[in-house]
């Protein structure tokens, strides 16, 4: 992509939580920053991206050109890299995939977009797949009010994601679909657990007017990892289809909003 068309991109993602127009409106994007191999100067570049569990993996395609992308040529000399995700900026150390992983990760790719395929045919070359894993930023800056809104923020955006890629995943649905989801719910799962095991109960023990509210937050929390353990059975069935997804990831939305407005609204004003 042309520098000018990248920093427009780059802007937009920026001034709107990771959202732009244009051809890329809905599709997964992040800005990766790389420090340049040759000049050490930090070079940021807008790229699509699969989730895989607790990293992502982005693409080496370049649009099919037959070098690969300078970007992939400064995480070689220097893997420590910056990742926006339109909700957190967070450091994160870049893995080249290799054999069997490789070819396993970009054929779940190829099959959720034949454009990766058309990529590698005009490209002549072994596009590389690289893995993008979190590094621990320690503790959230700022008020922990903020922090929260933005981990709910993330969920928001992720199950909209995956509503709109359910809704057009034609006929079937493919091993990266099953992916993203699996990985929303263990991202769930996980912040749930944190909120029980410590944050609820350090505002209980500050808050005892909170009683109320954090036994209904604890109750939605149940609610959810029930429709959790479902969603996660329903995507077990290897003929599933989309419009069955689609009504479990919608049941699912509708309570985690509502759970998600409940508790910021009840706590954020303490939060800060």
């Amino acid at each position: 992509m042309p520098i000018d068309f990248n920093q427009q991109i780059i802007d937009e993602f920026r001034a709107n939580q990771g959202q732009v127009g244009g051809p890329f409106e809905g599709a997964r994007l992040l800005l990766l920053t790389t420090v340049g191999a040759k000049s050490g100067a930090r070079r940021t570049t807008p790229l699509g991206y699969l989730p895989d569990g607790d990293r992502v993996l982005v693409i080496a395609s370049a649009g099919g050109s037959p070098r690969h992308p300078a970007w992939y040529h400064n995480l070689l000399a220097d893997p420590e890299v910056t990742v926006e995700d339109g909700v957190f900026t967070y450091p994160a150390t870049a893995v080249v995939l290799e054999g069997e992983e490789r070819d396993h990760m970009f054929a779940r790719a190829v099959e959720a977009d034949p454009g990766w395929g058309a990529y590698q045919d005009r490209a002549g070359r072994i596009l590389p797949v690289v893995a993008l894993v979190a590094r621990d930023a320690g503790p959230p800056a700022g008020p922990l009010g903020d922090a929260l809104k933005k981990v709910h923020d993330a969920f928001r955006r992720e199950l909209a994601l995956i509503r709109g890629e359910v809704a057009a995943s034609g006929s079937r649905l493919g091993a990266q679909l099953r992916v993203n989801c699996l990985t929303l719910c263990q991202g769930l799962h996980v912040h749930h657990a944190r909120e029980d095991g410590f944050m609820f109960p350090a505002l209980g023990g500050r808050h005892p007017e909170l009683a109320p509210a954090l036994e209904r937050l604890r109750a939605e929390h149940e609610v959810v990892q029930e429709l959790l353990d479902r969603l996660r059975a329903v995507l077990a069935d290897g003929d599933l289809a989309p419009q069955m997804l689609l009504a479990e990831v919608n049941r699912l939305t509708e309570e985690l909003e509502a759970h998600l407005d409940y508790e910021e609204e009840q706590l954020m004003p303490l939060l800060g």
